[in-house]
């Protein structure tokens, strides 16, 4: 079985998900294309040797729509004869597009493809799919009659199961500052950032390449002085153990961004004279609680440990996605994992869940890390909505 190895990877850098925000008057399709077509340039390949192109995307409705990764091969200008198609795993959608692209190579089918992502928030807000429409079904609320939840409060089940107090989830999220602040201020995101220039509002260009969700300066203190983003009256008398932990502040923001992965066969990378930065171990997908949705990544972790053979201790870093401050730290506090090795640059809190374009994010960011700790394994987890959540097992070439 040939080896599948991440040759390169690259992203935007965050942009807020409002009006206003860097990435906001850029259209998604260019916005793709712009990192797909850098991402050949970068490592000078022929973009005509390319097997496929698969995306991941959440909101696949507006100007996402209609195989957004197909439009976004066309405008990045590769040939027509360039395929893609767009994967929807929730916010775990380009962590599921990268385990699809490695385990075609896997079974020799591809010999190089691009797994990619993409997200405007700002343009498509993470509702807009299921405005004026009912998203379950009969089938659905028949066996959840009193309805599925929104993941804040699968958040705030967490919090309340793993008895993560106001206070420990606000010095993680600070933690996630300034983790990316001192990141961005070593240049530890420089390799992995795609300067994009971008035009506002007013007609003025610039480049954008720092992080525009990081908040320097974030303390606990700030933080404390939140509101609760969810609370429900309804919702708190069917989910009593609730106390209303979670905020703006220890939850992800809305953002805009893309990212994407060259992958190839080791036999490819060599005779096209590409090098590679890590290989593919191993991949794991599970289905969870679709009312406590977002801990999926513990059963995720649990198959891929058992599936890889490796031990918690192995993995030098552990990207583990922060779309809330108790999903890392209820997952820290199953495994015992070591908290340094948990998110080392700052996660989603401060850099930003731009939902489909996350998880191939996360890997960029992850491959980057272990490429300056000198570390070999690296874990990526997603948790995801409706109950699912996605692991990846990497190494350092």
């Amino acid at each position: 079985m040939p080896n599948a190895v991440i040759v390169d990877a690259v992203r935007t850098a965050s942009g807020r998900g409002k009006h206003g925000g860097a990435l906001a008057m850029m259209h998604p399709v260019d916005l793709l294309g712009t990192v797909l077509r850098s991402l050949v340039e970068r490592v000078g390949l022929d973009p005509a040797l390319l097997d496929d192109v698969i995306g991941g995307c959440l909101s696949q409705v507006g100007e996402q729509a209609v195989n957004i990764t197909r439009n976004a091969v066309l405008a990045a200008g590769f040939p027509v004869s360039v395929p893609g198609t767009t994967v929807d795993r929730q916010c775990g959608s380009s962590q599921q597009a990268v385990a699809f692209a490695a385990q075609g190579v896997l079974a020799g089918v591809y010999d190089v493809v691009i797994a990619c992502g993409v997200e405007q928030m700002s343009r498509n807000p993470i509702n807009a799919a299921t405005l004026g429409r009912d998203q379950w079904g009969p089938m659905v609320r028949e066996r959840f009659p009193e309805g599925l939840v929104h993941q804040g409060i699968s958040a705030e089940l967490i919090a309340a199961r793993w008895n993560l107090d106001r206070e420990a989830l606000d010095e993680f999220s600070a933690r996630s500052h300034r983790l990316a602040c001192e990141a961005t201020t070593r240049g530890a995101f420089a390799r992995e950032i795609l300067p994009i220039e971008v035009t506002d509002a007013e007609g003025a260009t610039r480049v954008h390449d720092v992080d525009e969700t990081m908040r320097p300066g974030t303390t606990v203190e700030r933080l404390g002085a939140l509101h609760p983003a969810f609370r429900d009256e309804e919702l708190g008398r069917r989910f009593p153990e609730i106390d209303w932990r979670i905020t703006a502040g220890n939850s992800s923001p809305y953002t805009d961004g893309a990212s994407a992965v060259l992958i190839a066969s080791e036999a490819a990378a060599e005779r096209l004279g590409l090098t590679p930065r890590a290989r593919f171990v191993d991949f794991a997908v599970v289905g969870s609680d679709p009312i406590e949705m977002l801990t999926g990544i513990l059963p995720a972790t649990r198959k891929i440990l058992d599936r890889s053979r490796l031990g918690i201790d192995d993995f030098d870093a552990v990207e583990v996605n922060e779309a809330f401050a108790p999903v890392p730290l209820a997952w820290q506090r199953e495994f015992d994992a070591d908290p340094e090795r948990i998110n080392p640059r700052g996660g989603a809190i401060a850099l930003g869940h731009a939902l489909g374009s996350s998880g191939t994010r996360l890997l960029t960011t992850l491959v980057s890390e272990l490429e300056d700790s000198r570390g070999r394994y690296g874990l990526q987890l997603m948790c995801e909505g409706a109950g699912m959540a996605n692991a990846t097992i990497i190494e350092r070439i």
